[in-house]
């Protein structure tokens, strides 16, 4: 067989977790809790699926080719939500709209990167943004992070070379939960613009972010376009997974050269799923703070429960977003551990070792907890059930 890029490349971390459920049976009194996926299970709220339905029966174009950056309307209605939300200046023309937010990470590489070139990422990073690097042949540079998971501008600094291109972080983080301080995200940004790089910022979490305000400053700068490549997604919002709507804003200079990429791999996003979008952030606020609402209740319950576990040497690394990210006690590799937890306890959910390098002592100790589909009472039961694992 002919080696290719993705020969090279390992297999869809979720994916290959579900593989681990064949031949398992799941008794009635301890159904399995999946903690493996940072996804909504639940469908859109009514309202929005009978507007989606009326635009698939109503709106001949929603069923055509659209625009390749998307529609104009919903362009129009980021930028506007953007700068209220970020205290900063966005025009529509910096706003595309993306086929999920994968696919806008996978167009940002594309505008940015030859052969050999190099992105930063920190540690533990998002498996996704690795694979699309080593599929696109785009060296990664991993950048560990210290004991409360925040990346040290610093340590970056020591990294950069002539084939540097980017930076890219998650906030919150995917999959450590950190919500990276305001500060730190604009010593990143200062450290790219100082050194010619792009920093990207993945976004996919911020409705959900525990803070109140703009999460940093870096769209007030009235040049930020020459930096800052920045990527958001309306799925989690708006319980749209299926629908695959992301969103990329940089410079107009940058869009162009994007189009080129999205123009060949998808030619334009979902119609209904941009329809869907547009009416959700026009008129589903109140609902959206209330599903922030239930997500930090839901992080604040993984808090209360955690001492179930402390006392037998578990720590809890980071939460935030979709995630509690966890240190467990034992002495085989979360890779052994993860498929175990689901013979043993009923419990899918991702080792640590599928968000490091290959070999890292220290992504064999972590679990991710993908905890947005469990209220507290789930919580609870997955806390118990863990602390029930046998010591050895």
């Amino acid at each position: 067989m002919t080696m290719t890029r993705t020969n090279a490349t390992f297999p869809p971390p979720v994916m290959e977790a579900r593989r681990w459920l064949e031949g398992v049976n799941h008794p009635a009194d301890r159904p399995l809790m999946n903690v493996s996926q940072a996804a909504p299970v639940d469908p859109p709220p009514r309202a929005l699926r009978e507007h989606i339905a009326e635009i698939a029966l109503t709106r001949d174009d929603a069923h055509l080719y659209g625009p390749v950056l998307g529609l104009p309307a919903l362009r129009a209605e980021l930028a506007e939500q953007t700068t209220a939300h970020y205290g900063g200046e966005v025009a529509p023309a910096q706003v595309c709209i993306t086929s999920g937010c994968n696919q806008a990470f996978a167009a940002t590489i594309a505008t940015l990167c030859g052969e050999g070139d190099e992105v930063i990422l920190p540690t533990p990073w998002y498996f996704n943004h690795k694979m699309w690097l080593d599929m696109s042949g785009v060296a990664t540079i991993a950048l560990e992070t210290g004991p409360d998971l925040l990346p040290d501008p610093d340590r970056a600094a020591a990294l950069i070379t002539d084939r540097t291109r980017a930076i890219a972080l998650v906030t919150p983080n995917n999959p450590a939960g950190a919500e990276y301080p305001s500060e730190l995200g604009q010593a990143f940004f200062d450290l790219a613009r100082s050194h010619g790089i792009a920093l990207i910022t993945d976004e996919t979490y911020r409705d959900f972010d525990s803070r109140s305000g703009p999460p940093h400053a870096l769209f007030q700068d009235p040049d930020w376009h020459d930096t800052l490549i920045h990527l958001y997604s309306f799925s989690k919002a708006y319980r749209l997974t299926g629908h695959r709507v992301g969103a990329m804003i940089a410079s107009q200079e940058r869009l162009a050269e994007a189009e080129k990429f999205l123009d060949t791999v998808a030619i334009c996003p979902s119609q209904l799923g941009q329809h869907a979008a547009l009416w959700g952030m026009q008129n589903l606020k109140q609902w959206l703070a209330g599903e922030r609402d239930e997500i930090l209740s839901r992080r604040a319950a993984i808090s209360a429960n955690m001492p179930k576990l402390k006392a037998l040497g578990w720590q809890l690394r980071g939460l935030g977003g979709y995630f509690a990210y966890m240190q467990h006690p034992f002495s085989q590799s979360s890779a052994d551990l993860g498929p175990q937890l689901v013979r043993d306890a009923g419990i899918l959910c991702l080792p640590g070792t599928m968000f490091h390098p290959e070999g890292n002592a220290q992504g064999a100790r972590e679990l991710r907890i993908a905890f947005a589909n469990l209220d507290a009472s789930g919580i609870s039961q997955l806390f118990d059930r863990l602390a029930a694992l046998p010591a050895a």
